[in-house]
């Protein structure tokens, strides 16, 4: 039995899609009863259990033989982050006290970055089960290129593509969310002891300009990708509703200054196959665009 938390984000749901193709057993993990039923009519268990919630995580990790731990994202933190520790101390009750023998974490490129920034949380998740008695592997994935379905109207009806990511002609590592699921489908099916780290990202690496390019092709008309000033970052953050910008602003300084990346040479780094490209296709078909 495979516990997947997360399954209803892009990633778990590929994840659980693909154990399921491969006729492994599922339980899903998810806060909303609503949500259930579809994965229940795919065949999966059903676990119902928030993040925070360390004994209803360890009725749902019991009797597992694998565990994908998702932390939940929170873009705009306390200081502190106050509540990815909170989340994370649950998720380490609740891996320990079901004795979990074999688990996956999603964590990110930047986990092991010194300067405090929106990624430190999952730093502190990769902290927090470093001494988990189990066979654990944090896989550390490069930055989504479907975070660029947030971009697609603007790109569509003005032809900019804002980036936040400069100078625009720089690449940077990026990742399909399809390429994560099935790491993560090896990986937790693995027979494997004792902790590692596996860096994932695609096949080449990325830049904004790229990304408006490949937005070009798929809509059909010019689309130039555009530097946000760094000092106007704060006041459009905030505008947007944020109260603690800063995490988010450092780690777009740490891509942008590059002491968020992986080494190149690095035997855990590991590259998917799916090009920006297909993905953006497949953003903006599902956009309607």
């Amino acid at each position: 039995m495979f516990a997947i938390t997360g399954i209803t984000g892009q990633v778990g749901g590929q994840l659980a899609a693909a154990l399921l193709a491969a006729n492994r057993p599922v339980r899903a993990v998810l806060r909303d009863p609503a949500k259930a039923v579809a994965w229940a009519e795919r065949g999966c268990e059903v676990a119902v259990a928030t993040m925070d919630d360390a004994p209803a995580l360890t009725a749902a990790f019991t009797g597992a033989q694998a565990v994908f731990v998702l932390l939940p994202p929170t873009f705009d933190p306390s200081p502190g982050f106050v509540e990815a520790r909170r989340t994370i101390a649950a998720i380490s009750t609740a891996l320990r006290a079901a004795r979990v023998t074999r688990v996956v974490c999603l964590s990110t490129i930047g986990a092991d970055a010194a300067q405090e920034n929106l990624l430190t949380q999952l730093r502190l998740l990769e902290q927090a089960l470093g001494d988990l008695p189990a066979a654990v592997t944090f896989l550390r994935a490069a930055w989504f290129i479907e975070n660029t379905a947030w971009d697609i109207e603007g790109a569509r009806a003005r032809g900019v593509l804002p980036s936040h990511l400069q100078p625009v002609e720089r690449p940077i590592a990026m990742v399909a969310t399809a390429d994560i699921a099935l790491v993560a489908a090896e990986l937790l099916q693995a027979d494997v002891s004792g902790h590692r780290v596996v860096e994932l990202e695609g096949p080449s690496r990325v830049a904004p300009d790229d990304l408006a390019a490949a937005l070009g092709r798929a809509l059909g008309r010019e689309v130039t990708a555009r530097a946000v000033p760094r000092a106007d970052w704060e006041a459009q953050f905030r505008s947007q509703g944020m109260t603690n910008p800063t995490p988010r602003m450092r780690m777009l300084d740490g891509f942008n200054e590059g002491w968020i990346d992986f080494d190149p040479r690095s035997p855990a780094l590991r590259r998917g196959g799916t090009s920006a490209q297909a993905v953006i296709d497949g953003l903006v078909r599902r956009a309607g665009c």
